[in-house]
Formats: structure tokens, C-alpha cells, sequence
């Protein structure tokens, strides 16, 4: 059976060393038939594509980096991302979910969607807000569409429904507010995104065996169900 591991944000090459070798001897043991699931800020696509139709060096590189690791990558979007670079990928599916394909084997899995991997239910919910967007350029260096947009919010809850609001396993970029107090995340503020995942939790009742989120650049398990992640690669 295949294998499963996920880990926090890439940022770029900012974060990826993580993903060497030798910080991450275990993936030589792997093949394409396993999957890494990184939880948003990956930033594979940071410019917009060229006038010609091709993609900028530094992104034809990343790209090509992560398709040449052994194993298959699949990633969410975070607040960090060209957000009209990655929407503009045909729209794809990809057991049971709607995906952007960058590569043979790097699939950006979209928000709102449910995906079937290895028998288990991951519901994906992308994006987050940036806490640092007055040190930066939209378009260049921040994208609204970082927020999910009402027809997202409107397809996650509807997905969900068709699973009985029951999943296995929850992968978002940004954690519920409720939560927020327990990583001292204080810059943080409550968000309509943030409100959303309580009220998916507490409100409608979703039902999953653990909850994983990045975005806050640290690694802690708050409790049975929920864990944020950075540096650490953790199994399922």
C-alpha cells in the first residue's frame, strides 16, 4: 500500500531543504506510488507566465525539482501563492477531487474538495490571510484570491455533505479560530476563513480522525486531533 506523509510550508526554496536527502533520507526508500502533502505557502508558481506562453526560470525549476523527487507531491494553496498563476492550470480530476496538474507527478489539490487516497477521505481547504500584506504588491507579491470565494465555501460545504460530513482527514493552511489562542499565534486575527472551520467543526458537526494545518511556522500537536506543522514530515 502506499505510503502518506505531510509536512508545513516550502516557501519557495525558502523552506524546501527539508525535503533533501539527507534531512529526509526516508524518501529514498519511496516511489510515485507514495505521496507528500505539503500544507499550502509552497509558492511553485510565483510569477505569472511569460508573454511567449513559458514559464519563468526559477519556476520551471521548482517545478521540475519536485516532479524529479521519487515520490508524488501534492500540495494546497496557502496565502504565499501566485493565486492567478496557479488558476490558470486546466482544471482537472484526481480521485474523487478537482485538481490543477503542474506536472506528472505535482498535483495542486483545490479547495473544497474531497479526495479518496490509499481508502481514506481528505477534505482540502486552501488559503489563508496574509498578516504582512501592507509590505507587499498585489499581483506581484500578493493576490486577493488568497481568500476562498463564496462558490469555494459553497462547494466545501457541499462536497462534505455528500461524505455524510465525515471525513478521515482534514488539510487546510490556517487553523479555526478557536485554536489560534493555543499557538500564541496573537498577530493572527479572526477571519471569515478561520470562522469557517469552526463553524465546520463545532456547528456542522464534520467528523474526522485529525485535522492538519501549516501557516503559522511552527510545529506543535495541540491535542489528539489537531496539529500544526512547519519543519516536521510526519507519516500517516
Amino acid at each position: 500500500m502506499s505510503r502518506i506523509f505531510i509536512t508545513g510550508d516550502t516557501h519557495g526554496d525558502i523552506d524546501r531543504k527539508k525535503l533533501d536527502v539527507d534531512e529526509w533520507p526516508e524518501q529514498n526508500k519511496l516511489t510515485k506510488d507514495d505521496y507528500l502533502i505539503i500544507a499550502g505557502d509552497v509558492a511553485l508558481r510565483w510569477c505569472d507566465t511569460k508573454p511567449d506562453g513559458t514559464l519563468t526560470e526559477s519556476d520551471s525549476e521548482m517545478i521540475r525539482w519536485y516532479n524529479n523527487k521519487p515520490f508524488t507531491t501534492l500540495f494546497i494553496d496557502g496565502n504565499h501563492e501566485n493565486h492567478h498563476a496557479l488558476n490558470s492550470y486546466p482544471v482537472s480530476e484526481w480521485n474523487g477531487g478537482k485538481v490543477h496538474r503542474l506536472d506528472d507527478s505535482v498535483y495542486h489539490l483545490m479547495r473544497g474538495q474531497v479526495y479518496n487516497i490509499n481508502g481514506y477521505a481528505f477534505f482540502t481547504m486552501g488559503g489563508a490571510r496574509s498578516v504582512d500584506i501592507y509590505n507587499r504588491r498585489k499581483g506581484i507579491s500578493w493576490w486577493p484570491e488568497e481568500m476562498p470565494s463564496r462558490l469555494e465555501y459553497e462547494e466545501a460545504i457541499s462536497n462534505l455533505e455528500k461524505n455524510n460530513m465525515s471525513v478521515d482527514y482534514v488539510i487546510t493552511h490556517c487553523c479555526g479560530t478557536s485554536l489560534q489562542p493555543c499557538l500564541c499565534a496573537f498577530d493572527a486575527d479572526s477571519d471569515e476563513l478561520t470562522q469557517f472551520f469552526d463553524h465546520l467543526e463545532f456547528d456542522f458537526g464534520l467528523k474526522f480522525k485529525h485535522w492538519y494545518f501549516g501557516h503559522y511556522h511552527r510545529d506543535k500537536r495541540i491535542d489528539d486531533r489537531h496539529t500544526c506543522l512547519y519543519y516536521r514530515i510526519i507519516e500517516l
